[in-house]
């Protein structure tokens, strides 16, 4: 099934490409989760919108992608979150609570979508996490969850 791509998506693309993938991928996860629409002759107008909109977002060179990476692992990110006895969390820590903390913490605003959780954070404790500023440039972030 052809798609356009609405949001960059890890081993996909980035937004605004369109891409052949499995008919089940699509209707399944990518469709619902608005990463993709599907394409339409119509819908290749919306492309070039796409990716005006990409331009305004993304870090336009890898010197700017690594002075942003620069600050993200010299920031110190603590995330307060609520958690059990045992130091389970009561559900996880997301992508969207670990741009907010590190925005808290002093450091650069960061979109959620381009922090990537290697699996989800469910317990107290040092954990690292990646955050894709450019294609070619990654920064690594450890944040402390601690008990709130």
């Amino acid at each position: 099934m052809k798609i356009i791509l609405t949001h960059e998506v890890s081993g996909l693309g980035a937004a605004g490409e369109v891409v052949d993938v499995k008919d089940g991928y699509a209707r399944n996860y990518l469709i619902p989760r608005n990463f993709a629409i599907r394409w339409t002759k119509g819908g290749e107008k919306d492309v070039e919108q796409i990716r005006r909109a990409r331009k305004i977002h993304e870090i336009a060179t890898i010197e700017q992608a690594n002075e942003i990476k620069a600050q993200l692992e010299g920031v110190k990110v603590r995330l307060a979150v609520r958690s059990g006895d045992a130091g389970r969390l009561f559900g996880s820590v997301t992508p969207a609570d670990v741009a907010s903390a590190i925005k808290a913490s002093g450091g650069p605003e960061v979109d959620k979508r381009r922090i990537e959780l290697g699996s989800p954070i469910k317990t107290l404790g040092a954990h690292t996490t990646s955050v894709r500023l450019h294609p070619e440039v990654a920064a690594k972030v450890n944040v402390e969850v601690i008990s709130a």
